[in-house]
């Protein structure tokens, strides 16, 4: 893992003088502090369960009796899925539990000739992944590197635990949002320009009406993946539960550590995920390969959902999807009472950067996709997508200023060759 940090011992948010009304003495308990960031975990954590259990009902009905509205329908319940779940996100990289787990549920990039049939230009193998054009869905039964894998049966234990990361292969990914996004919207094969994947609802119609073969196999596939979301989903909301194990872990090496891990969060997702692997990196190569959620092209929600995670963690509030919010002590309060001017700084750039996110939103929304945005010789669209960037990057200064005037030891953020060595991703 590549990390980010820039040196800020003499930092002048660590020097100046705390606002009158932000005094060391208002400041709120660590412990409170914590306990509001694992409220938020649960609440997000349990609002992505709700979602996706509707994403699993709309996926059995597509598969019971399917057609274009049903289709249609379980696309909606995806996309509606994705906003709570984008906003724990930030959660990962502080958090051992969520960041090995994680990969069960938001994998990406995936090879999805594994999963089922793909475009002639795709090819048909890859020196890297023996299991590149596998299509278990199409084949009862796989020869991989000499050895049988017996894909006849598709249920659980063969998606994750055979499947998933087949190989040691990070790209077979077998299982998550993103299997079932493949499984529902197809490739996008419209490159950087317009259109998303276009699935023909018939992939999973019955009898004659079947196109593109194995269309009971495929609706085997997508009711395992979509039971396997809420399962796991479900058995994250539970480990932030009163007595779950991620909340007990927070706090396991006192409130100082657990602070840090809600400020690693927040930079190394701001800096090295968001800003780098997911954005940079795809903008400099105008490669729509490197979009997030890409057969949907949803990209810009995804993006926008990460960077609203991060001021939910830093700011102590979050909006459930019933319009509840949670909210309590922060760390921002945190940072105020020692420095009312570095809170002021951080919020201003967590604002500006939303706001940046926002026009990318608005764009996409408008009719212009992401991967649209980041196409060679857009210079409008490239230009909006660099200022979410840019934005996130400047956060993260910002964030690292917070690590500072809380007298915590330096943190080493998640990086990106996209960002630090953008040279090399040429090479």
């Amino acid at each position: 893992m590549k990390t980010h940090l820039i040196a800020i011992a003499a930092s002048a948010f660590a020097l100046a003088p705390a606002m009158a009304h932000a005094a060391q003495g208002d400041a709120p308990g660590k412990d409170a502090v914590l306990d509001t960031y694992a409220d938020i975990a649960q609440a997000g954590y349990e609002d992505s369960v709700t979602l996706a259990k509707q994403l699993e009902t709309a996926v059995e009905a597509l598969v019971a009796d399917p057609s274009a509205e049903t289709m249609t329908a379980a696309r909606e319940a995806w996309l509606a899925s994705r906003v709570p779940y984008m906003q724990t996100e930030v959660y990962r990289f502080g958090n051992p539990i969520v960041d090995d787990w994680e990969g069960k549920v938001n994998a990406w990039p995936l090879d999805e000739g594994l999963i089922d049939y793909v475009d002639a230009s795709y090819g048909t193998s890859s020196g890297d992944n023996a299991a590149y054009a596998a299509n278990v869905i199409a084949n009862a039964e796989l020869t991989l590197s000499g050895e049988t894998v017996d894909a006849s049966t598709i249920d659980a234990a063969l998606l994750a635990e055979t499947l998933h990361e087949l190989g040691g292969v990070e790209a077979n990914v077998a299982t998550g949002y993103h299997a079932v996004e493949f499984l529902l919207w197809g490739q996008d094969l419209n490159g950087t320009g317009p259109g998303a994947g276009d699935r023909p609802w018939t992939d999973y119609a019955k009898g004659d009406d079947c196109t593109n073969g194995n269309c009971a196999r495929r609706g085997e596939y997508l009711l395992t993946a979509t039971h396997l979301l809420v399962d796991d989903l479900e058995w994250m909301a539970s480990a932030w539960g009163p007595e779950g194990d991620a909340r007990a872990d927070l706090t396991a090496e006192g409130a100082d550590a657990g602070v840090a891990r809600i400020l690693t969060g927040m930079g190394s997702l701001s800096y090295g995920e968001l800003a780098g692997e997911r954005m940079q990196l795809g903008l400099l190569l105008h490669d729509p390969e490197e979009e997030h959620d890409c057969f949907a092209d949803n990209t810009h929600n995804s993006h926008y959902y990460d960077a609203l995670g991060i001021v939910n963690a830093y700011r102590g509030r979050y909006t459930r999807i019933d319009g509840s919010v949670v909210d309590g002590a922060s760390v921002s309060d945190l940072v105020a009472a020692k420095n009312g001017e570095a809170d002021k700084a951080l919020v201003a750039s967590l604002d500006a950067t939303m706001a940046a996110m926002g026009a990318l939103k608005d764009r996409a929304d408008n009719g212009e996709a992401y991967d649209q945005m980041i196409g060679e010789g857009n210079e409008a669209g490239n230009a909006v997508v660099q200022a979410a960037i840019d934005g996130l990057t400047a956060q993260t200064r910002d964030i690292e200023g917070a690590v500072a005037v809380l007298g915590l030891e330096p943190i080493a953020f998640e990086g990106s060759d996209s960002l630090d060595a953008p040279e090399a991703v040429f090479e």
